[in-house]
């Protein structure tokens, strides 16, 4: 049997203040999604998804990544992650090779047209970070919520299961 709800009424479950503090914080990362996204692809084609693929690429370097790893990073499965690489490829944003380490893996790299392209879009990104998330939080208060989220990310991040 399930144990008996904290709450005594609907009204005292929806105005819990952990329920409001994580339905705010959704409703902000949604909004800010929506709003960088948009922005993203009408200025520069990309959409938020591809974008992100190529940050994940961009941080390995020369070396690039494995699909899996692109998955473990964005939270997909692996078949989406695949899909994902696959219309980076076809854009030519990015490309696969062989794993040196074990040719049976491959890994993804930018392309010369996808590093450009990431170029273009990170400045328009960061404007808009700047714009909409930045400027809207108290002065002074950036080096402690940039922290905040970061323990936030680990947390999550430390209690996901491996992306299949």
């Amino acid at each position: 049997m399930a144990d008996p709800s904290p709450f005594a009424t609907p009204v005292d479950a929806a105005y819990d203040s952990r329920i409001l503090l994580f339905g705010r914080l959704m409703g902000a990362a949604n909004g800010l999604e929506y709003l960088l996204a948009r922005d993203l692809e009408e200025s520069t084609g990309l959409t938020h998804p591809i974008f992100e693929l190529l940050l994940i690429v961009a941080r390995r370097g020369d070396e690039g990544v494995s699909v899996k790893d692109i998955a473990q990073a964005k939270v997909v499965t692996s078949g989406g992650a695949t899909r994902l690489v696959s219309r980076g490829v076809a854009q030519g944003l990015v490309t696969l090779h062989p794993s040196d380490a074990d040719g049976r893996v491959k890994l993804v790299r930018l392309s010369e047209s996808g590093t450009a392209k990431l170029l273009e879009a990170s400045a328009i990104h960061a404007r808009n970070i700047e714009r909409y998330l930045v400027d809207a939080l108290p002065r002074g208060s950036e080096k402690s919520f940039a922290a905040s989220v970061r323990a936030l990310s680990k947390s999550a991040s430390a209690a996901l299961p491996a992306m299949p």
